[in-house]
């Protein structure tokens, strides 16, 4: 997450808006958050129901927490790209601006 602060500008270039979403309650994202520093995008809780939208998504381990994934969704609301890791791992942002740049 803070990866993708530092590339905010490059997100706005592309007139895109980064999202965040945890399962973690309101209270545990914000508490995450502060002990980055902070981050100037929507940090979203998933909390209840449960990992409702990670459920949505495919992306809901049965643990009760969601993998690391990235979704890029079109203004028409249309899913263009999907990108799922461990949550350990870090996703690469080539495969993102490509999809962004092809976008636009």
């Amino acid at each position: 997450m803070p990866s993708y602060e530092e590339d905010l500008s490059e997100f706005e270039r592309y007139d895109t808006q980064v999202l965040g979403i945890s399962t973690d309650n309101v209270f545990s994202n914000e508490a995450w958050a502060k002990s980055l520093g902070t981050l100037s995008y929507p940090l979203l809780s998933d909390f209840w129901p449960h990992g409702m939208v990670s459920v949505k998504y495919n992306v809901l381990r049965e643990e009760g927490i969601c993998e690391r994934a990235i979704f890029v969704i079109d203004k028409q609301g249309a899913i263009r790209y999907i990108d799922i890791h461990d949550i350990a791992e870090m996703p690469p942002t080539d495969k993102i601006w490509e999809v962004l740049r092809s976008l636009s």
